[in-house]
């Protein structure tokens, strides 16, 4: 197989795909484990990005400039880094193919790109992104466009949309939505403008336990729900944007409604050279065992993070205790020991329903509560906003991204 490529082949005992949350909070507790370990971190991209703070720099409550720092930075030392993207996975013979023709082969495969935001699925939208009123804080380079038009919004037409799941951080969207009405509210401006909230699904939140008291926010803002409303096409110029809307009979209509700020959350999908592996399930995502984070198929391999066919909420939360179990499974498998550790589906929604206060969600596969701390989780907590604008962004950088593994208890295998 090594004749048919063109550049030189690498062996490495563990290739992890991705150097996000993930890849590299795995890599710097898997060498904590053992330092003397041969990993090789394939990621194409100079920069590291913390994404969990964009809610709050598009409510104008955190510096774009902190949720950002170099890859070389944040990249374990001991690790080798590629920067390349893969663009083929031959799993059965533990190779993989880089976009500069270079081949690599592993005894272990650590799947964790993360997954692709779908700007392109919804028309019209690349072309005004950024402008027009038209806005995401899903992006980088959009976060603070978004608060310069909170704060210039002084009445007209507010749209914020949801996609279809899954999508990582699925409270994201309405953290939006409720960070900027506070800001109108308090601004004395929230009665000029009409909000608006379309989401793709039925339900305002996915765990029922939460949905009481986001309610309470819905109604104070004097936001309306538009369910099972999702955008396809956006025309920022003419400050138009498109629904496909489904009704109770499975009737689906295209409706036209026109806004002042349009904030879009894009479709969000598995990256191409998964979908196209043998480690793909039918919808493209890396099939693995959804307590143990082993691939069903190819037991050299891991998944960890938001490329996983898991049920669980995509979010960071989710990837710090995903590490643990995938590291001592590693471990044990290289071993040729019993896998010891399981994955209870746990991630975390700190929902910014208001600036200075946090509905803290936290649960795990089915709907299960998992709450951290012995509070009712349901109630608003100034506490929680610090634990999601100072606290854990400093662990994240200083900790997470180092191998320190903080509330992350997990179970073992019965």
């Amino acid at each position: 197989m090594n004749d048919q490529h063109w550049g030189p082949t690498i062996s490495a005992d563990i290739v992890v795909i991705g150097g996000g949350t993930a890849g590299i909070g795995f890599v710097a507790s898997l060498l904590k484990r053992d330092p003397s370990l041969n990993i090789t971190v394939i990621e194409p991209n100079a920069q590291h990005f913390y994404q969990p703070a964009w809610t709050l720099v598009g409510g104008g409550a955190y510096a774009l400039e902190d949720t950002v720092r170099s890859m070389a930075s944040v990249m374990p030392h001991q690790a080798t880094w590629l920067q390349a993207a893969v663009t083929d996975i031959a799993a059965d013979s533990k190779h993989l193919t880089l976009d500069d023709g270079r081949t690599v082969g592993y005894q272990n495969l650590i799947v964790c790109p993360g997954l692709r935001l779908a700007w392109e699925k919804i028309e019209g939208l690349q072309e005004t992104l950024g402008q027009h009123g038209v806005t995401s804080n899903y992006s980088y380079q959009h976060a603070a466009y978004t608060w310069e038009l909170v704060k210039g919004l002084r009445g007209g037409k507010a749209i914020f949309t949801q996609p279809p799941i899954p999508i990582k951080c699925a409270g994201a969207p309405q953290k939006a939505l409720y960070l900027s009405c506070d800001h109108w509210l308090k601004s004395g401006v929230l009665n000029n403008i009409d909000v608006e909230f379309n989401l793709a699904g039925a339900a305002l939140f996915g765990v029922p336990t939460f949905v009481p008291p986001l309610m309470k926010y819905i109604e104070k803002y004097n936001a309306r729900l538009a369910f099972t409303s999702n955008l396809i096409k956006v025309d920022g110029p003419a400050k138009s944007a498109w629904f496909e809307v489904k009704d109770a009979d499975g009737t689906v209509t295209i409706e036209e409604k026109t806004f002042d700020l349009l904030h879009v959350v894009p479709p969000q999908v598995s990256p191409d050279f998964i979908k196209q592996s043998p480690l793909a399930d039918a919808a493209g995502w890396c099939e693995v065992n959804m307590h143990t984070l082993q691939h069903v198929r190819y037991p050299e391999v891991f998944g960890i993070g938001d490329i996983c066919s898991t049920c669980n909420a995509k979010t960071a939360a989710a990837v710090r205790k995903q590490i643990v179990v995938v590291a001592e499974n590693l471990l044990a498998l290289r071993k040729q020991q019993p896998l010891p550790l399981k994955y209870d589906g746990y991630g975390s929604c700190p929902l910014t329903v208001e600036k200075g206060k946090v509905i803290l969600a936290e649960f795990g596969y089915a709907g299960k509560l998992l709450p951290t701390f012995p509070l009712d989780p349901t109630v608003p907590r100034r506490s929680a906003w610090w634990l999601k604008a100072s606290l854990l962004p400093w662990f994240y950088w200083n900790g997470m991204l180092k191998g320190r593994e903080w509330l992350t208890a997990v179970s073992k295998v019965d």
